[in-house]
């Protein structure tokens, strides 16, 4: 008999429980690690159409042992208190896994944006933005709200204005939110960080020929066949750079509506413009169409990812998982019992923790560029085209030999600020992955990722409260 169906609160503590038990952390520690701080649940009136219409939305402080609080705001029928606290624990965690300086935050508002229009939209984003603000959850110095499922640019845009409105002396009240628009403080690279963040992910997991071994594969990511479930803004980006960079074959796309499959590779591109041209994938000519979205997730291949809602593995089809390894590109797309069945079988999991941190991750980069006032590379960028053009002139001289084209170009060329949001969130995968690996090599009582990448999280939380004093 399956077990009771356990809240994604629930899910998440008890992931992170297996890894206190081998921290060996007390009872109250643990406790104190795992507790959200604060949470706010907020109601208020907007007319919609003449009438008026009420609206709830919450925003949860998971940890604020490092400030601001950073986590993304989504709006959904379906957002609750529970989702919203479990998110939020998950960014505390995230945070501390990939050394990005915040602590855990996320917020919610019960809304179909679909159901708005833009100028509709925009009042009830800027009241909820009002509410946060007036109460202390939004602010660039302690709570930072970002995109997520439902919301983008355009929101955190309306976010910002909101709060420069109600505190004009704030100078840096254009770091309030991050996943801004780039000509509004925001930083290019943002919008694709999580997807590209897996990408550079799964490249460092492939560099390491044991762990490729431990997955049951060989060789590169090169004709590595992959199912994706849901193409939105992580799964879209996160497939596209794989497939046209890397070789990975996309086989499947599990969408709302159906999946396609493809045995010779599905276009991406092709795909996403399908889908947002007809509202599905039905109908695309670059695949077959079948209803069955369950049964697309025990599609034979190297790499599942899910990418889209939480609770998506759970004990009814994880016993039927056909892949190698599972890249969690979602928050929690995998419930605690299915993760026990996922680990007794062998089958690798890339804990979401850690392989979608590449949004958090730049929009930290975002935050810095706005509290300094300065966009990357403005100040390098032309030093380093001269020192280039000295190296050519150097070496053309020593060898009596003209440099071939593609030399010139590279080295002539100064590095922007896409060149360095890209470098810095490369370093940050490639490191946290050597991290996670380095625990596993020491604690022969961590057996899989996952543990290991909260055994690291929970680590340098714990070293925190300490230096605070706390305990």
């Amino acid at each position: 008999m399956p077990n009771k169906k356990k809240s994604f609160r629930e899910n998440v503590d008890l992931m992170v429980d297996r890894a206190m038990i081998v921290k060996k952390l007390s009872p109250g520690l643990a406790a104190a690690i795992k507790q959200c701080n604060a949470v706010i649940k907020v109601q208020f009136p907007v007319e919609i159409k003449g009438k008026t219409e009420m609206f709830t939305g919450y925003r949860a402080t998971h940890s604020s042992h490092m400030l601001p609080v950073k986590g993304g705001i989504r709006y959904s029928s379906d957002v609750n208190q529970d989702e919203v606290e479990a998110l939020a624990s998950l960014m505390t965690y995230k945070c501390a896994i990939v050394d990005v300086p915040f602590g855990g935050a996320k917020g919610g508002l019960c809304v179909d944006p679909l159901k708005y229009e833009r100028d509709e939209l925009q009042r009830i984003t800027r009241a909820y933005a009002r509410e946060l603000a007036i109460r202390g959850f939004l602010s660039p110095a302690t709570n930072v709200p970002a995109p997520d499922m439902g919301t983008g640019p355009r929101e955190m845009a309306w976010i910002m204005d909101t709060y420069k409105n109600l505190y004009p002396e704030d100078i840096n009240y254009i770091a309030c939110v991050t996943g801004k628009p780039v000509h509004l403080g925001g930083v290019r690279g943002r919008t694709e960080a999580t997807g590209k963040g897996i990408q550079y992910a799964l490249r460092e997991l492939f560099r390491f020929i044991d762990d490729v071994e431990k997955c049951g594969l060989s060789g590169d990511l090169s004709n590595k066949r992959m199912v994706v479930q849901g193409l939105g803004n992580v799964g879209y980006h996160a497939a596209k750079f794989l497939s046209e960079e890397d070789g990975v074959k996309v086989i499947a796309v599990i969408e709302r509506d159906g999946v396609i499959t493809n045995p010779k590779g599905i276009n991406i591109d092709d795909l996403r413009a399908h889908i947002i041209k007809a509202g599905g994938v039905k109908g695309f000519s670059g695949g077959s169409f079948g209803e069955d979205r369950a049964g697309a997730m025990t599609i034979e291949c190297d790499i599942l990812m899910p990418a889209a809602m939480e609770g998506v593995i759970t004990e009814e089809n994880a016993g039927r998982i056909n892949a190698k390894i599972v890249a969690e590109a979602a928050n929690g797309p995998t419930t605690f019992e299915a993760d026990e069945i996922l680990r007794k079988r062998g089958i690798t999991v890339i804990p979401d923790a850690f392989l979608n941190s590449g949004g958090v991750t730049v929009s930290y980069f975002e935050w810095v560029r706005n509290i300094g006032h300065i966009r990357f590379g403005r100040m390098g960028r032309r030093f380093d085209e001269l020192r280039g053009q000295h190296i050519t002139k150097a070496i053309e001289e020593i060898t009596g030999k003209k440099l071939p084209e593609w030399a010139y170009k590279e080295l002539l060329r100064g590095a922007d600020e896409l060149d360095l949001v890209y470098s810095g969130l490369d370093d940050t995968m490639r490191t946290a992955w050597q991290e996670i690996r380095e625990v596993m090599a020491q604690n022969p009582a961590i057996t899989d990722y996952r543990t290991a990448a909260y055994y690291i999280a929970i680590e340098k939380i714990e070293r925190a409260y300490h230096a605070m004093g706390v305990y």
